[in-house]
């Protein structure tokens, strides 16, 4: 089963993709770019959502939800947003099909059932909240306006890759409007702590919070906020945005308020999202050449029980390792016990490996006789004999180590791939021979960022909020600079 996956160090990419298959994340559906999520992946971006959805209800947002289609004329109104995702856009024309004629028992577009205006399958939703956010906004009492929604969008990708990049995928997408500037972006702020907050302590991935420079910016916005993580191949991967709006949707849907003062103003808007490309940064930050590695608050599965029995045994066996797991559940801890006796407990085994379940127990009547449980724990793969009296209680302890430690390792990982440089041939070097961050001098102009970008396929990832000021020169140009940035190849 995992000896088959090929090996991250021969081929990442196909690692990463027959992983995802073999593990039970996804799979390619008949829809060109599109993916199915099987169940045990859903279980994972189930988790996921519940964990966001609590911090964004603690951060006073509600949930909503909008249309999937949205007419044209309104996705054209803030016209930078509408050319920024133009060439992504699904397009429906026409509302019927009907009987083809020429080909009986096929189906052909009725010409006569075409749209009198085109409907734009979301790329993203701004045009269609804002245009909606225009009837419920009339004063200040009206604001701030803190919605969320649980979605699905659609943006025409030729080059797919399972939950990095589809035609189709889930994501929330926060939208607010707020009285002021500086309430809006301190709204941009926080959301993006969520955001970081999330990454670190549930996914164990850590990450840069910056700002992205101009030509990275989201179409439509004033400023870009992201958080961007290092996978195991040292390419960096963006996990989230905020996006600081400004008045541009509000002016572009006439959305205004009467203030405190009875004059009319523009609202101030924010925008903000997470997708199931988590789940792509999940795997390839943590996992290994034998599966999953998953981090216990995100396992759908945190400890298997796996009993080693005779013929005859078993129920015998259950009957005793069930205390073991209703105490365990009590605890709020994920329990399966694997009775299936169509396998051999070796073929259990690395089957819940690939599945990258944090702890499994293997449980005989022998073990329950003499008082200890060996337990294996899938990130070390350190095998542990474990009193029984006290096993809920390890156990518990036992998953959070294992959550930190796969936070610690990925940080390593991180803090050994991030280097700084101060000349262009260094930085090449770097990038072909290191991988990772480099944080390097950069004279803040589009062209010098683009040209890197075509020279070295490097783009910049943010100008990093925690990187101080600091006099140098750009490693291209010569030009000066203020501080550095964060380069790296990216997915």
């Amino acid at each position: 089963m995992s000896k088959q996956l090929p090996k991250r160090s021969e081929d990442y990419s196909l690692w990463y993709n027959e992983l995802v298959k073999r593990a039970g994340l996804a799979e390619n559906s008949a829809v060109r770019g599109c993916m199915v999520i099987k169940p045990y992946g859903y279980a994972i971006w189930e988790k996921m959502q519940r964990t966001l959805d609590d911090m964004f209800k603690r951060t006073g947002h509600q949930n909503a939800y909008f249309p999937l289609f949205v007419p044209k004329s309104l996705f054209e109104a803030e016209e930078k947003n509408a050319e920024g995702f133009a060439k992504e856009c699904a397009v429906v024309t026409h509302y019927r099909l009907q009987t083809d004629p020429d080909k009986p028992g096929k189906l052909r577009v009725d010409p006569n059932a075409k749209l009198e205006e085109e409907l734009v399958v979301r790329p993203t939703s701004e045009a269609i909240i804002w245009s909606t956010y225009k009837g419920w906004i009339q004063s200040y009492r009206d604001l701030p306006l803190l919605i969320n929604q649980w979605a699905n969008v659609v943006r025409w990708e030729m080059r797919t890759r399972l939950f990095l990049r589809t035609a189709e995928f889930l994501w929330q997408e926060g939208h607010t409007a707020h009285a002021t500037d500086s309430e809006a972006l301190a709204e941009t702020r926080q959301m993006l702590d969520v955001y970081a907050e999330f990454a670190e302590e549930h996914l164990a991935l850590p990450v840069v919070k910056g700002v992205k420079t101009e030509n990275e910016r989201f179409a439509g916005a004033v400023e870009t906020y992201c958080i961007e993580g290092m996978m195991q191949d040292g390419k960096a991967l963006q996990a989230g945005t905020s996006h600081f709006l400004g008045q541009n949707f509000a002016k572009a849907f006439d959305v205004q308020f009467t203030n405190k003062e009875g004059q009319l103003e523009h609202v101030w808007g924010t925008s903000w999202g997470v997708s199931t490309r988590l789940m792509g940064a999940l795997v390839m930050a943590h996992s290994d050449d034998e599966g999953l590695v998953l981090p216990p608050k995100l396992a759908p599965i945190q400890v298997v029980i796996v009993p080693i029995y005779k013929t005859g045994q078993l129920d015998e066996l259950l009957e005793r390792i069930r205390p073991i797991q209703m105490g365990l559940i009590a605890r709020g801890i994920s329990v399966k016990i694997d009775d299936r006796d169509t396998e051999r407990p070796g073929f259990k085994f690395a089957e819940w490996e690939l599945k990258g379940v944090p702890v499994r127990l293997a449980i005989g009547a022998r073990d329950l006789d003499n008082g200890t449980i060996e337990v294996a724990r899938r990130d070390t793969k350190q095998k542990l004999n474990l009193p029984l009296a006290d096993i809920v209680q390890s156990i518990d302890e036992l998953l959070q180590d294992i959550q930190k430690n796969i936070y610690q390792k990925a940080l390593d990982f991180r803090e050994s791939h991030t280097t700084r440089v101060d000349s262009y041939e260094e930085f090449k070097q770097v990038l072909d021979e290191k991988g990772g961050f480099v944080v390097a001098h950069w004279d803040g102009t589009g062209e010098t960022e683009e040209r890197i970008k075509e020279e070295t396929k490097a783009t910049i990832r943010c100008v990093a909020l925690n990187e101080p000021d600091e006099d140098g020169v750009c490693i291209l140009t010569g030009k000066p600079s203020k501080r550095r940035v964060y380069f790296a190849r990216a997915y």
